[in-house]
């Protein structure tokens, strides 16, 4: 859900000339992913497997050479290395992800150094008015303890009061920045003041097998080995890179869930 709000500030102008504009501040309670760019298949993980007992073999020869009863061997191959945890031959592929999201979904994200980031800076230009403020059937209340808990569905004074604060501290926050901005203030300096909820976005660049161990973390599902307790957001953006992935991938996506979702 997208939602904007005026909101006033004073531009850029000598100090002999002051006068108020009003800049359009967008809010959202939604993440965006694309897979811009993708080397990634089934074949790749056999190929790779492979080449410990058959020497070279190029993957246009594995995949001309295949047939039913080849299908039926591949996958039982996945599903051993899988099982099994011989994690390197998920490492030969690439994809290519990019996400919008708040910044606090970034420092979450970043903490898996298994992938490869490059966010934009709000050293280099001028960041946008846009801010995540959560949708109205987000959980909000907190039960059991951190490393154990779930959440449960706020009240109807507890949404409305997420949103109404939200939207005023993070509106406030920019009519700052961009007063800081127009007194010719950097904009490294003038970012300071504003909050996670800012929207960022980023490429990340991840192999399936770093894939595997985001999205077991990442992710709540019935019958993974591991239980997580995900925040929703990152959670939000997990989903939508797992989904790109299945289609890629769909045999090591299958035998990664048959398997209770434990990256090998």
């Amino acid at each position: 859900m997208t939602q904007r709000y005026g909101a006033s500030h004073v531009c850029r102008a000598p100090p002999s000339v002051r006068f108020v504009v009003v800049t359009e501040i967008e809010f959202r309670s939604d993440v965006t992913v694309e897979l811009v760019r993708s080397s990634a298949n089934d074949s790749d993980v056999l190929f790779a497997a492979r080449v410990s007992t058959q020497g070279e073999l190029t993957l246009e020869a594995s995949r001309s050479e295949a047939s039913a009863e080849d299908a039926v061997r591949d996958k039982g191959l996945i599903n051993y290395l899988m099982r099994d945890r011989h994690g390197s031959p998920f490492e030969h592929n690439s994809m290519t992800f990019y996400v919008q999201a708040p910044i606090f979904v970034f420092r979450e994200f970043m903490r898996h150094r298994i992938a490869s980031y490059n966010e934009e800076s709000g050293r280099y230009r001028e960041l946008r008015p846009v801010f995540y403020v959560p949708a109205s059937d987000r959980n909000l209340i907190q039960v059991g303890k951190p490393g154990s808990y779930d959440f449960e569905p706020g009240t109807p004074e507890q949404i409305a009061l997420t949103a109404e604060a939200t939207k005023a501290a993070v509106t406030f926050a920019y009519e700052q920045y961009e007063r800081m901005l127009a007194a010719g203030v950097a904009r490294e300096v003038a970012r300071g003041v504003l909050p996670v909820a800012t929207y960022s976005s980023m490429y990340v660049t991840m192999n399936s097998r770093s894939l595997m161990n985001f999205l077991s973390l990442r992710t709540k599902r019935e019958g993974t080995h591991f239980p997580s307790f995900p925040q929703r957001e990152i959670e939000m953006v997990a989903e939508k890179m797992e989904d790109a992935w299945a289609a890629l991938m769909p045999i090591t996506y299958e035998m990664f869930n048959a398997n209770g979702r434990v990256a090998p």
